[in-house]
């Protein structure tokens, strides 16, 4: 008699919405209950084409550049930060602002302008193009430098009194961080490390559950967007961690029959900026296929909440 093999879903946590994509979401849905529709969008507000979509539907308007914005009209500007000339030209439009910069981000591009206001060089970790690479350097385009990958230290030249700091994009792999930053040390030894870790807590636990499941899984499902930096990263970890497959997915329909052939155990998460509700229709897709049972793996707690933009706060209720 043959026997069934048990098929599993090990369901990575922490997974999905972070404190920073929790605060830019409700910023946009505070901003439209509070003014109307419609309330413009800055770039994509969290990198997740369901949550834009969602939000488009209410009435947010997306827009590439900030000029493309009504005179007066309510602007927000997105979780990945903006530089200093993007909150110039919307000055000169007296567009409302509404910054919905998460504040590690912001934590980043303080620390930009302290090093560029001390003199050092600064080497930027992180991905050429990235929105939040493109408002982190701009607070100091002059000093700063960007490294986006292994082998963009081959690029760098500096002479041996040069005062050097590496910072880094939130959203990176911590591993491939380090790499880089050992390579970078190995270049130019005086280089110091910035005061406090620059990719974000949120990020960190997300690789760290995959790595605690990946082993387990012939395949691990990362649900989220392809221009997520965060979401690709968690693929790349999976499979460095010992998963035989893993795949990046807006929605459960993308998933192809043929992933799961021969698998006993797929391995669920999701990017920062990922509803829960997408991940639980990729559960119900998967029991089609015999995925019954579930296991969660939990790496750890998140309690951080970020304060909403000041105009967005309820207002306080006396006490009774």
């Amino acid at each position: 008699m043959t026997q069934t093999l048990t098929k599993k879903v090990l369901l990575a946590a922490p997974r999905g919405y972070c404190a920073g994509v929790d605060r830019a979401v409700e910023t946009v849905e505070r901003a439209l209950d509070k003014y109307g529709a419609p309330v413009y969008v800055r770039k994509e507000i969290v990198h997740n084409r369901y949550v834009v979509d969602t939000l488009a539907e209410r009435g947010a308007v997306f827009v590439d550049e900030t000029t493309e914005v009504p005179e007066g009209a309510h602007l927000v500007f997105s979780a990945h930060g903006v530089s200093p000339a993007v909150h110039e030209e919307a000055r000169q439009l007296n567009l409302n602002t509404l910054d919905a910069t998460c504040p590690l981000v912001t934590k980043v591009h303080n620390e930009v302008k302290r090093f560029a206001r001390d003199g050092f060089q600064i080497l930027l970790i992180g991905h050429e193009g990235h929105e939040e690479v493109e408002g982190t350097a701009g607070e100091a385009p002059d000093v700063v430098h960007l490294v986006d990958g292994v082998e963009g230290v081959d690029k760098l030249s500096f002479g041996e009194d040069e005062k050097l700091v590496w910072l880094s994009q939130t959203t990176l792999s911590v591993d491939e961080t380090m790499e880089i930053v050992t390579k970078l040390k190995e270049k130019f030894p005086n280089l110091i490390d910035p005061p406090s870790d620059d990719i974000c807590y949120a990020t960190q636990n997300r690789q760290v559950a995959v790595k605690a499941i990946a082993p387990k899984c012939e395949l691990v499902i990362v649900v989220g967007s392809q221009n997520s930096s965060n979401s690709k990263r968690l693929v790349e970890v999976a499979l460095q961690n010992g998963a035989q497959a893993s795949y990046l997915v807006d929605y459960a329909s993308q998933i192809e029959e043929q992933w799961l052939d021969g698998v006993t155990t797929v391995g669920i998460t999701s990017g920062a900026s990922v509803p829960e509700i997408l991940v639980r229709d990729v559960l119900e897709h998967l029991e089609k296929f015999g995925f019954h049972d579930r296991e969660e793996v939990v790496t750890a707690a998140e309690k951080i909440v970020f304060s909403l933009p000041r105009d967005l706060r309820p207002a306080n209720r006396e006490k009774r």
